[in-house]
């Protein structure tokens, strides 16, 4: 928001702003320096091209020509008060219009074609030569009119009687502009080093624009001295203090005055209007685009105007403002994630530069002696390529940080206008700051956001012509013959196993200049049976879930486009885990069923028995879970087993023929599947009892244990299929799962049943 707080004569922030004609704002002090005074008697001049206006009083005349040490102090004055009402005599209207010294709107200024500028670099009217026979000038001639051209537009707006004081005072501008020196004031004050040791730090001295680490004196000398890398770094003052960016200090940066610097708080005074002093602005003149009071209204200045209340526009231009700001806010956005791109691109440069460079040096040194003097050469293309793209990279991300810059420090600036309660001050620039807001929408044109270099590297070494062509040996920048990919580079550190699933990861050879259309992804049973495609895709990484535990497979890759399947990359080996890491699955539960401690621990709400499942599924191996009972009221039956998918879970575990389970309560046990109840078995559950489950698939049957004690015979033998651990449970009974267990090595004799 700074730079919008920037006179663009002087370059600091702003002192008594006045409001030019084209909506842009000046400092008062600088208006003065800038403004072009034409003498009324210039002879030079064709008839025709003098200003229009009343002819000079004799008095004005007399004051203009009077000679001394004052007349440099008179003619700024002039600027002022009444010496712009001298504007001239006679008349030549149409060849003035013709100079768009007046617009045919009479709006006080226009465009035209300078050829001349001023010391500070404002750009002003071109002079006229004088028509054979024509008198000079006398000397001394009093000034017929004033103009004042606009720093940025470099439109000219004539001065009327008043001078410089027609133009309105920004006072919104100027609040904004106290309130911005006092917060950076406020943020010099607190301002310390980030590296002492001392309790409290260090008033900070200077900020490193590079590293971002404010230093004090001491720090600065011990942790960044002016040598080495350091040497070209820049310091800069801390924020907020003199000679800082945006510090408010320096020439021309410090407070405002007059009544528009008491603050930005509600306590300024009303402003009034500029005709009569003493009314307030009520309503606002549409076709003037100023406020206007109500004695304006009364003189019928406006009665052909469209008028309309000024609280009423206030509230218009807000709304209008604040919908500008959401297009640009977007932008902003877009442009953020974009500098995130190019950074990344960055990267992907640096990455594949070197890869490219490795693979070259790796061809050339397998070549003859001869290749050895071209290689340097080779190496030159390549860094220059990567250069190259480098620098298009930072220049586009240069260029976009600054119009992001600028688009935020505009909607900054914005949203502290908006802020304001000053309905006439807002007015005054709303309009301005509408057109400001809707073209800095506009600067983000499409492709804007695009990267102009891709991070690939068309260069391709052609190592197989013969030895007499070695001096000839360039890169080749042309599309070859498309053929089948070659073989993919499998990624081995990225490659990975957790619990039950894989995760691959490839690339293809930086050299490659085949197209690829998609990768096809293998692997074998984990039993060194054949290979089957897992997935087929763009996608380089890949990760595949639900395989057996502590099983081995072999994966491999290859590519395809429209010539063909390419040969397979090598065959990587991935182990998975030993042992089961499951927790219970909160998506499939039933909805009474209450998870907490990372979904280890289950409970319910209900009286009635309600199924959770784990999130594991076996089809292989041997497989051992324990569950603690952490509460038990009033003698529930709840039913440890396993279930498929698609188990019924309003019920308990065990009644339908999806289940397979032991059901339990303070004395005794049964086996249930399909309804049916076998192998009662004596020894319950209690709190702080644990129940564990084997569930052996290469042997096809399900164990129990309570305690570490076998509980009755193998429950159930023949199962076969996928299964998933389950459980049952009412509000009464609160268990907890620990999984990853080791398959117990020994077993304690099982209890007979009594049936």
């Amino acid at each position: 928001m700074e730079e919008e707080l920037k006179c663009p004569v002087c370059g600091s922030l702003f002192r008594e702003p006045i409001i030019l004609p084209c909506s842009h704002n000046v400092c008062l002090p600088c208006a003065r320096t800038i403004a072009v005074q034409t003498p009324e008697t210039e002879q030079h001049l064709p008839p025709l091209l003098h200003p229009r206006g009343p002819a000079p009083t004799a008095a004005a005349a007399a004051t203009a020509a009077a000679p001394g040490p004052g007349a440099a102090a008179g003619s700024a004055a002039c600027l002022d008060s009444e010496c712009a009402a001298g504007g001239g005599g006679g008349g030549g209207g149409d060849h003035a219009d013709k100079l768009s010294l007046h617009s045919e709107t009479d709006s006080g200024y226009g465009s035209y074609t300078p050829s001349l500028k001023s010391p500070n670099g404002v750009r002003v009217l071109p002079l006229v030569p004088a028509p054979p026979g024509a008198a000079a000038a006398p000397r001394g001639a009093g000034p017929a009119s004033s103009s004042l051209t606009c720093p940025q537009c470099h439109r000219s707006a004539s001065l009327d009687q008043r001078g410089l004081r027609g133009f309105q005072r920004n006072r919104l501008l100027e609040a904004i502009v106290q309130r911005y020196q006092q917060g950076r004031a406020a943020a010099a004050a607190a301002a310390k080093c980030q590296l002492c040791d001392r309790n409290p730090p260090e008033p900070a001295a200077v900020l490193c624009e590079q590293c971002e680490v404010l230093y004090c004196a001491a720090c600065q000398l011990r942790c960044h001295p002016a040598r080495g890398p350091f040497a070209k770094h820049r310091l800069a003052p801390p924020p907020g203090q003199p000679g800082a960016p945006g510090g408010g200090g320096g020439d021309g940066g410090g407070g405002s005055s007059g009544s528009g610097g008491k603050g930005a708080g509600g306590g300024r005074k009303l402003p009034t209007c500029a005709e009569h002093d003493l009314e307030n602005y009520s309503m606002y003149c549409v076709s003037c685009r100023s406020p206007v009071c109500y004695q304006c209204l009364e003189e019928g200045k406006h009665g052909k105007h469209d008028v309309k209340a000024l609280g009423a526009m206030w509230k218009q231009h807000k709304a209008q403002l604040s919908q500008a700001l959401n297009g640009v806010s977007d932008k902003a956005k877009e442009a953020k994630e974009f500098l995130v791109q190019l950074k990344n691109l960055l990267q992907q440069i640096q990455e594949n530069g070197l890869d490219y460079e490795a693979c070259l040096v790796a061809q050339c040194d397998a070549l003859v002696d001869a290749l050895t003097r071209q290689k340097a050469k080779l190496l030159t293309k390549v860094t220059k390529e990567r250069e190259h793209k480098l620098k298009v990279v930072w220049d586009q991300i240069n260029h976009c940080t600054l119009k992001l810059r600028q688009s935020t420090g505009l909607m900054e600036y914005c949203l502290e206008v908006i802020k304001e309660n000053d309905p006439s001050g807002f007015l005054q620039i709303s309009d301005a700051l509408i057109k400001r807001v809707q073209v800095s929408q506009e600067q983000w044109v499409k492709g804007a956001l695009e990267p102009k270099v891709s991070a690939e590297f068309d260069l391709t070494l052609d190592s197989e012509p013969l030895l007499q062509s070695i001096h000839q040996l360039d890169f080749i920048q042309m599309k070859f013959p498309v053929t089948v990919p070659p073989v993919p580079l499998l990624q081995l550190e990225k490659c990975c196993t957790r619990n039950n699933s894989v995760t691959l990861a490839w690339r293809m050879p930086p050299l490659s200049h085949n197209p690829v259309e998609g990768y096809i992804l293998e692997l074998d049973d984990g039993d060194g049976g054949q290979f089957r495609e897992v997935y087929v895709g763009k996608e380089t990484l890949c990760t595949i879930d639900g395989l057996h535990f502590n099983s081995t497979y072999n994966a491999r890759v290859k590519a395809f486009n429209s010539s063909g399947v390419g040969p397979y990359s090598k065959t990587v080996i991935l182990q998975t885990s030993d042992v089961a890491w499951f927790t219970f699955d909160p998506s499939s539960a039933h909805r009474d069923i209450v998870l907490s401690n990372d979904n280890q621990t289950a409970t319910c709400n209900s009286y009635d028995d309600r199924v959770v499942l784990g999130t594991a599924a076996f089809s292989k191996g041997v497989h051992y879970w324990e569950l603690h009972v952490d509460r038990y009221d009033n003698h529930p039956d709840p039913a440890f087993g396993i279930a498929r998918i698609n188990v019924v879970k309003d019920m308990m575990l065990g009644k339908d023929d999806k289940a397979w389970a032991m059901y339990v309560d303070n004395n005794r046990s049964w086996f249930m599947h399909c309804n049916s109840h076998t192998n009662r078995t004596e020894g319950g559950v209690s709190k702080g009892a644990t129940v564990g489950v084997l569930l052996d698939l290469n042997k096809h049957n399900l164990t129990f244990y309570i305690n570490g004690q076998q509980q009755g015979p193998p429950a159930f033998e023949n199962v076969e299929g996928v299964f998933m651990p389950a459980l049952s449970l009412n509000r009464n009974v609160q268990v907890t799962l620990h999984t990853g267990l080791e398959v117990p090595q020994c077993v304690k004799q099982p209890k007979l049943p009594n049936n």
